[in-house]
């Protein structure tokens, strides 16, 4: 793996190496995508898939392994701040794509990425050709970006989340816990990363060692009763 290869990033740890990169099926051709830029055959790339299948931490692993990346949010983009926001990006990665789209300030941003000579990357739950987009010119636009999607994480790739998120934290766990906690979480990396942190502040406080019965005190407590 070379040293420019594409990590992912999970939880709280802004700081990634070789050795954080997790890849699966499910995500296999979305980071080949991203790997292969700049030698896309459009200057923008779509990524789509369901909530909590690790959209949003590939595209911060790859704003942190690529300068000039500019990550924002489909809410915050409007029409006057798109020349700024273009200008000071190689690539302008649009987050959320569904939620609050202004589909005038998406035209813009489309056409004035490509005019300039950069690049856009859009993720959101659907593929950008199925968006229920009422401006034609866009929709046209949208129709024909190439398209990559990213698939629910598989058994493997969430334990392996888990066990590399609490090697962070220099704890190690065995398949135990592993597998008591993916027979009963939500299946997504921000919950497995909200898991994780709160058991390690509950082991550190109370000094007591990540096993399942300290897992299972966790989980209770954060349903609100105390099993």
């Amino acid at each position: 793996m070379s040293d420019s290869q594409l990590v992912l990033e999970f939880a709280h740890r802004p700081a990634l190496g070789r050795d954080d990169f997790l890849t699966a099926p499910c995500n296999a051709e979305a980071v080949a995508w991203l790997e292969r830029w700049p030698d896309w055959p459009s200057h923008a790339l779509a990524l789509f898939g369901p909530a909590g299948c690790g959209k949003s931490h590939l595209l911060a692993a790859f704003a942190q392994s690529r300068p000039g990346v500019v990550r924002v949010v489909a809410a915050a983009v409007d029409v006057a701040g798109v020349p700024d926001l273009v200008a000071a990006a190689r690539v302008v990665a649009v987050d959320d794509l569904a939620a609050g789209l202004d589909e005038t300030a998406l035209f813009h941003l489309w056409n004035l990425t490509r005019e300039t000579g950069r690049f856009l990357l859009l993720a959101g739950r659907e593929a950008p050709a199925r968006l229920a987009v009422a401006l034609p010119d866009l929709r046209s636009r949208l129709a024909a970006t190439p398209a990559a999607g990213i698939g629910a994480p598989d058994d493997g790739l969430l334990a392996a989340v888990l066990v590399k998120l609490f090697a962070d934290r220099q704890v190690k766990v065995g398949m135990d816990v592993v597998s008591y906690v993916l027979g009963r979480i939500e299946r997504s990396f921000a919950a497995i990363g909200r898991l994780v942190e709160a058991v390690d502040r509950v082991s550190l406080s109370e000094r007591r060692a990540v096993t399942v019965p300290l897992v299972r005190h966790v989980m209770a407590l954060h349903e609100g009763r105390d099993g």
